[in-house]
């Protein structure tokens, strides 16, 4: 397929894995120029005076439009069964996401509800999800299981997310998330839940290949520190490297143990401490984002300028899942990265396309316009700029999503 007179944006070398500090303001672009993909892949690109000459099977003409990859989601808990509509309400007449959570609610709803429905049903719902965060423009995604919280749960979930994996268009990451809560059984007995979760489902899921990276929702009230670095140490014998639940509604060292342990991705960050921007500073470990539920639950947004004014990378994800963030829109979650967390709109886009593949192991494969990387674009409509992403929030901007 062969792109003609198209505005070229997020143009990179293949060494740059992301981007961090005042290097996010940059979107290296090119104008009035022509790309070329083959076999789902770029082939080549540059201005339109150089644009190749013959026969191409297709052609595009994108005057006035930009292309640009595709978003890059990397924290979601997309496979959920059911919702939690009735929770929502629940908020709306006053009680607070621990409140509803202390009632029985939360994520060990969550868990009942997926225990109770047969797979097939929850690889259906999941993939109408799919599908829509697709058409809004998301060309990789990371999925974690977490809703399950027992061995066939859990595994349920995974083979929900290998199956949608293998039969998506775009790349998937699956995250194993079982020390997402403590089921009730464990609610008194959280030393045995967590040696379940080492002794019997680690060894299953690394066994089946379900899963590429561990995750902990370290926060209190859930999982501690000494608990983090447990599951991280286990995950990392099996060869999976952490994606950490931290700073959600409480700092307090979670970050800097996250660094520790050469964690992929600290997610989250509501809350942040000097503390945790400094244990940051130097480390391979990508800070990221979730405004959506920010705007949801209607707490603290991420303090992403603190992060980048000190020389630091950050990522936008959307951590849609059924009780804190239910939208998978990261249009959104860009210009709400503009709008209420003050970052240009240069830095979200940045932060939602090359820093979120890498918070997802995604680097090499997508994030940029790259010679050799996948095929997932969007071109937007006409007259579409780089500020309208944050600007026009809630017009949909995208002509066409292109995965090959």
């Amino acid at each position: 397929m062969l792109y003609q007179n198209a505005h070229l944006l997020q143009i990179r070398p293949a060494s740059q894995q992301w981007v961090a500090g005042t290097d996010m303001r940059v979107l290296p672009e090119l104008k009035d120029a022509w790309l070329l993909t083959q076999n789902g892949r770029i082939k080549a690109f540059g201005p339109m005076s150089e644009c190749p000459q013959g026969h191409h099977e297709e052609t595009l003409d994108c005057t006035d439009r930009i292309l640009m990859p595709a978003w890059c989601d990397s924290h979601s808990h997309l496979v959920y069964a059911g919702n939690r509509e009735s929770e929502w309400m629940d908020r709306l007449n006053g009680l607070t996401y621990e409140q509803v959570a202390a009632r029985g609610g939360g994520i060990v709803n969550s868990a009942q509800l997926l225990n109770e429905t047969p797979e097939e049903e929850i690889y259906q719902q999941s993939k109408l999800r799919l599908q829509e965060v697709i058409s809004l423009g998301t060309g990789a995604l990371e999925i974690k299981s977490g809703y399950g919280l027992t061995l066939e749960g859990e595994l349920k979930m995974l083979r929900v997310i290998r199956r949608l994996k293998e039969e998506a268009p775009i790349p998937i990451r699956a995250t194993f998330l079982a020390a997402h809560a403590l089921p009730t059984r464990y609610k008194d007995d959280k030393a045995a839940y967590l040696q379940l979760v080492i002794d019997e489902m680690l060894p299953r899921v690394a066994g089946d290949g379900l899963a590429d990276y561990i995750d902990v929702f370290c926060e209190k009230g859930y999982f501690d520190i000494q608990d983090t670095e447990l599951l991280m140490e286990a995950g990392a014998r099996y060869g999976l490297p952490a994606k950490i639940h931290v700073n959600q509604f409480n700092a307090f060292g979670g970050v800097a143990a996250a660094v520790r342990h050469g964690a992929l991705s600290v997610d989250h960050l509501e809350e942040l401490d000097p503390v945790d921007v400094r244990a940051l500073a130097g480390s391979k470990t990508m800070p990221v984002a979730l405004p959506g539920c920010s705007f949801f639950l209607g707490i603290p947004y991420t303090p992403g300028r603190t992060l980048i004014d000190a020389g630091l990378p950050l990522a936008l994800a959307t951590d849609f899942n059924p009780g804190s963030a239910p939208s998978g829109n990261m249009n959104l979650v860009v210009a709400l990265a503009c709008n209420k967390m003050k970052l240009t709109p240069e830095e979200a886009i940045n932060a939602a396309t090359l820093n979120g593949a890498y918070a997802m192991g995604l680097s090499s494969e997508t994030g940029s316009i790259t010679v050799g990387k996948r095929t997932n674009l969007i071109l937007t409509k006409r007259n579409v700029s780089v500020s309208s992403f944050g600007y026009r929030f809630g017009s949909p901007l995208i002509q066409q999503v292109i995965e090959q």
